[in-house]
């Protein structure tokens, strides 16, 4: 692999992805706290468009932690089986969700410590939770993140953890807040894994990836 970005490239490249996504949103459908943390859970390994169709039929029904224990496991699966590792994460969603009544007046707590200590709850699950809810400069780095900083050059790292702490370090704070949501976006949309749409990207003159195709 070629060199990384040069600080000077960087900061080009930032500032062009603020032009390019202004203002990112999460494409998960929510309701409420709650609610949210139960689609970041249920998007692992998935994509939010199965999420959010299952999430259309399961959150009329059940979008509270006292509705999902009364559901129960059984009856939140008929809901979730269509998804992937559907047994695990319904299982983790339910013991969440008994935690939340029992310990936090049922509501989701708002610090990433806590956070982290809830089932199914890990530090990607955290960050992406408290940047959607609350719009905190934390970067959740998925599966689009990761493979975004190693193809764009942005930097390297062998664990999402390692990514994390890297983007921590070199994204400017006005950006950290936005920079997750703009670069998952991005590779859903522009920079697939596949066949990257290089004749569509918005960040065609700064980048730098060997896979990077010329316009036609």
């Amino acid at each position: 692999m070629a060199r990384l970005m040069t600080e000077a490239q960087r900061e080009v490249f930032w500032k062009e992805l603020e032009k390019a996504y202004p203002e990112p949103r999460c494409e998960l459908n929510w309701n409420n706290h709650f609610s949210l943390l139960m689609a970041i859970i249920l998007s692992a390994q998935s994509t939010d468009k199965t999420v959010n169709k299952i999430t259309e039929k399961l959150f009329p029904v059940a979008h509270t932690p006292e509705q999902v224990v009364a559901l129960g496991e059984e009856g939140m699966k008929a809901y979730t089986r269509f998804i992937n590792y559907f047994n695990n994460k319904t299982h983790h969603i339910i013991e969440l969700a008994k935690i939340l009544i029992q310990k936090y007046n049922s509501r989701v707590p708002t610090d990433f410590d806590t956070l982290i200590t809830l089932p199914g709850v890990g530090r990607k699950t955290a960050n992406v939770f408290l940047n959607i809810a609350f719009h905190q400069p934390m970067i959740g780095v998925d599966t689009h993140v990761f493979r975004l900083c190693h193809r764009l050059k942005i930097c390297t790292g062998k664990t999402p953890q390692e990514i994390e702490m890297k983007l921590n370090r070199i994204v400017p704070e006005r950006l950290k807040a936005d920079v997750a949501l703009a670069l998952v976006l991005h590779g859903r949309y522009i920079c697939t894994a596949r066949k990257p749409l290089c004749n569509k990207c918005p960040l065609f003159d700064v980048c730098v990836a060997d896979e990077k195709q010329e316009k036609k």
